[in-house]
């Protein structure tokens, strides 16, 4: 009988974005189980609260069982022993973005040495999406308010943010 292996995808998924969903598809189809670990964020001041960001999150991957959306604080090295996680997911969008992910995966691998970095880049269309600036587009009413970078429920909680703000 074989090994199932579990994935963890980190990060705060302010909010999650297409780019994000294309990750985990991807991910969903290499490993048996993917978690999506929500980050609570307390180094970073976010548009969405913690619950708000797993509700988005669940709602775009309802259709995918094999997907669960957990939250965690801490470090990810004691998120993925918990969760008995072999493998963490990283999406790499560029060279900057790799510049970044190698250090951190480095640095996890001396916390975590039985725990692998996968990077994975997203389809073309996807690759110049960031949360950032989901967030700008979709706040400062930029060409579609940012329709076309999330998936529609996340647009609905983006667009009511920014009716709150206004």
């Amino acid at each position: 009988m074989s090994k199932s292996v579990i994935a963890i995808y980190p990060g705060t998924f302010d909010p999650i974005s297409l780019g994000h969903e294309d990750i985990l598809l991807r991910a969903a189809a290499m490993f048996d189980k993917v978690i999506l670990a929500v980050a609570t964020a307390h180094h970073k001041k976010t548009l969405f609260t913690l619950d708000e960001r797993m509700d988005m999150a669940r709602q775009a991957m309802a259709a995918h069982p094999q997907i669960e959306v957990v939250p965690f604080t801490g470090l990810v090295r004691d998120f993925a022993r918990l969760h008995h996680a072999k493998v963490m997911v990283r999406g790499v969008r560029a060279v900057t973005d790799f510049d970044y992910e190698f250090q951190l995966a480095g640095m996890n691998r001396q916390l975590m040495p039985d725990v692998e970095t996968v990077f994975l880049t997203p389809s073309a269309e996807y690759q110049f999406i960031s949360s950032t600036f989901v967030r700008e587009i979709s706040m400062l009413g930029g060409e579609g308010d940012g329709r076309n970078l999330v998936s529609p429920g996340v647009y609905e909680r983006l667009m009511a943010k920014k009716a709150a703000a206004a």
